[in-house]
């Protein structure tokens, strides 16, 4: 058996955004866990802001051994801190359309603050209306839109989405990349407008000996909008990383 596999979703999605990857990963040998973190979905409120190293800690409960990470943005970025703070437990780490963390710019910081505000004030599905169809290149077919946007109408709710949306803002890992020891892999779309490929490349650049992909034609969810590609891509280099 392979070494276990967790998955870590995007700050407006949950265990559903890895639809098209966990039965991938497990005919290849992984043991999956795809998480809802705490305040989506079914998971419980946490009952005050956890912070990303609370976040990162909610993550380490869910694996008893060394795991392959893998992040989607936000997701990317609680991995960075799982593998800082708990590096025994990260076998490798796979950041997807990640960021160094909102906290890195002061409008950064001011957009990600504003998000709680803002689903305060449209509610779950108007929200996930206007954003989630951002997750993915213009390109992308109705269908897959209307799965983005469905599943984050129902996986976000306050005060979770909020507790996330601050951790992000008070975050940048720019320092902290640089001393992670662990095997990465950094993915990005082409296509992706909200965190965008140069920002990848940073991250790769940042981090010893990381491998950087680009994949064409598709935007910030890019495990969603390519996904036999990213699985490939991910399962590759997973295998090596085991060899």
């Amino acid at each position: 058996m392979s070494a276990p596999v967790l998955m870590l979703h995007g700050i407006g999605g949950c265990a559903a955004s890895f639809d098209d990857q966990v039965p991938a990963f497990e005919a290849a040998g992984h043991r999956v866990t795809a998480w809802d973190a705490p305040g989506y979905g079914p998971s419980p409120d946490p009952a005050s802001a956890p912070g990303m190293s609370g976040y990162a800690e909610a993550a380490a409960a869910l694996v008893d051994e060394p795991a392959h990470v893998v992040g989607v943005s936000w997701g990317g970025v609680i991995a960075t801190r799982l593998a800082a703070e708990r590096p025994g437990l990260v076998r490798s780490l796979v950041l997807v359309g990640s960021s160094r963390g909102s906290g890195r710019t002061p409008g950064g910081r001011a957009a990600m603050a504003a998000r709680g505000p803002e689903l305060r004030r449209l509610g779950p599905a108007e929200f996930a209306a206007r954003r989630g169809p951002r997750l993915l290149s213009p390109e992308a077919p109705p269908d897959l839109v209307y799965r983005v946007v469905s599943a984050m109408a129902r996986a976000i709710r306050m005060p979770g989405y909020a507790f996330a949306a601050a951790a992000m803002a008070g975050t940048d890992h720019s320092a902290v990349l640089g001393t992670l020891d662990v095997p990465a892999l950094v993915l990005a779309g082409d296509r992706d407008t909200v965190t965008g490929p140069d920002e990848s490349r940073a991250i790769a650049a940042a981090l010893p000996g990381a491998r950087l992909e680009i994949l064409p034609g598709a935007g910030h969810a890019t495990n969603q909008e390519r996904p036999d590609e990213f699985n490939r891509i991910v399962l590759g280099f997973l295998a090596e990383v085991e060899r």
